[in-house]
């Protein structure tokens, strides 16, 4: 896919300059423990709190599939939760958690708020970790709904 820019390194240390908006997938069981959050949790201590208030207070909100939260922490730096996964893969379990059109669903919010910011896109290969999607099915919907709008999106891959 053409117009998104790869880079090896650390997605919670987004190059550029500019407004910048991390995005990331989260499960709509409020758990936050494994994988690129705890990254997230490691520079940043705000899209934790924020999410688990979210998912704590579900009942008045949008919180779930396709949900995305936005929470700013610097001046020019947000983090996007976006609820993408459908609970969580166990050990027992064989289920793959991604949900591709709750991702689809949730940047569509994460490009208009992109758009409104005027901000630049990084994350990792969202969806294609603990979720268990593949960035074959992934990278179109980034595209579409990011790419096309004229977002910058660079997607980071870690240690490679």
């Amino acid at each position: 896919m053409t117009g998104i820019t790869y880079a090896h390194g650390d997605a919670t240390a987004p190059r550029g300059e500019g407004v910048r908006i991390v995005a990331h997938v989260c499960n709509d069981l409020g758990g936050w423990g494994r994988g690129f959050v705890l990254a997230v949790s490691r520079r940043w201590p705000e899209p934790e709190a924020a999410y688990r208030r979210w998912y704590r207070e579900r009942a008045t909100n949008d919180f779930g599939l396709g949900a995305a939260q936005f929470v700013q922490v610097a001046p020019r730096l947000w983090v996007a939760n976006l609820v993408g996964q459908r609970g969580i893969r166990t050990a027992r379990s064989t289920a793959v958690p991604v949900r591709y059109e709750a991702i689809d669903r949730a940047l569509g919010s994460l490009a208009d708020r992109a758009v409104g910011l005027g901000a630049s896109v990084h994350m990792p290969r969202i969806g294609c970790g603990l979720a268990g999607g593949t960035w074959d099915r992934v990278e179109p919907l980034v595209g579409e709904r990011l790419v096309a709008r004229g977002i910058p999106v660079t997607v980071y891959d870690f240690g490679a």
